[in-house]
């Protein structure tokens, strides 16, 4: 609920703006070149394959990554994983896997949610500013479509899912310094998250092509 759920209302709305990006910039970039009729496919590659998954990846580092470290940062503080090993409980298995288990989970879930989302959203600005009929662009997706665009996007979103719950949890369970150092690993976790996202989007990119 608090990894996955609760994230979908800033996925949503992160999507949306996404898929005016995809069409607008597709547009205003490969007009030219690129038929107005395959617009809808180009979106779609572009959608599933790049700007989806590493947008939503971005977005749920600052609120995931940031989440996680704060949240396992204060029991840290607070003695909570101390006590945890006094009583001979691990609090990797306790603490840990409960949360990066769920970040390799939602975020693929996320991700279908927020690609439907910038793929109507991109739609409707292509009908309204560019008066493409509907049609036209959902059938340039249809004639056009293949399943290797949706195996990288959620391909990447596992990745990146479980990359923002990993450095989440690592640097909230390496806190140290009270108060100030959760916020310290706070900035860490989203700050690595972001950077390891980036990286391993262009690796998965590269052997995926």
């Amino acid at each position: 609920m608090q990894l996955g759920v609760y994230s979908l209302p800033i996925v949503l709305l992160a999507s949306i703006f996404t898929g005016f990006i995809a069409a607008w910039q597709v547009y205003y970039l490969a007009g030219d070149v690129v038929s107005l009729n395959y617009l809808g496919f180009v979106v779609l590659k572009v959608v599933l394959s790049e700007l989806g998954p590493t947008l939503i990846g971005l977005v749920l580092a600052g609120r995931v990554g940031a989440k996680l470290a704060a949240e396992v940062g204060t029991m840290r503080v607070n003695e909570q994983i101390d006590a945890m090993l006094c009583l001979s409980l691990n609090p990797i298995n306790y603490i840990i896997s409960p949360r990066v288990i769920t970040g390799f989970v939602m975020t693929p879930m996320l991700f279908i949610f927020g690609s439907v989302a910038a793929i109507v959203s991109a739609q409707v600005l292509a009908t309204l500013a560019l008066n493409l009929h509907p049609y036209t662009f959902y059938n340039s997706m249809h004639i056009m479509f293949s399943m290797d665009n949706v195996y990288m996007g959620l391909v990447k979103s596992i990745v990146f899912g479980g990359l923002t719950a990993l450095s989440g949890c690592y640097f909230g369970f390496y806190t140290t310094g009270g108060a100030v150092g959760v916020g310290a690993s706070t900035r860490r976790a989203v700050v690595a998250a972001s950077i390891l996202i980036l990286i391993s989007n262009l690796i998965i990119s590269q052997l995926m092509m």
